[in-house]
């Protein structure tokens, strides 16, 4: 009885322990057609994503702000893996408008930028 009872123990333990497969799926990879925000920073400028300075913005006839682009929801269009192992994307406005009129598209640090703050996920 001993026996029996202690094989029934091995059994279920053996099924219960294939049941706890942990599923992981990498989220935090860039795909080509993710959308994101860009946020607002506490700081004057953007450390991740690589806008222009505020005096070539002025140039080309913008306001010397970057707060046209708070809020704006970007779609990643291409993914580049750089040697040292960090992944940049390059970014285009959702609604096909130009950054600050004269800019089509920009590039950002992706897991330095998430990071940070200045992109976030939309789910």
């Amino acid at each position: 009885m001993k026996k029996m009872l202690l094989l029934l123990l091995l059994v279920t333990g053996y099924t219960f322990a294939n049941d706890l497969n942990i599923v992981d799926f990498d989220n935090n990879e860039p795909k080509v057609g993710d959308i994101l925000i860009i946020n607002a920073t506490s700081n004057t400028k953007y450390n991740h994503i690589s806008f222009p300075k505020l005096n070539t913005i002025v140039k080309r006839g913008g306001l010397a702000n970057y707060k046209t682009v708070h809020g704006q929801k970007v779609i990643i269009k291409k993914v580049i893996d750089n040697k040292n192992g960090s992944t940049t994307v390059i970014l285009e406005s959702k609604d096909k408008t130009k950054f600050f009129g004269f800019l089509k598209s920009v590039k950002a640090n992706y897991h330095k930028s998430l990071d940070s703050g200045e992109l976030s996920k939309v789910n």
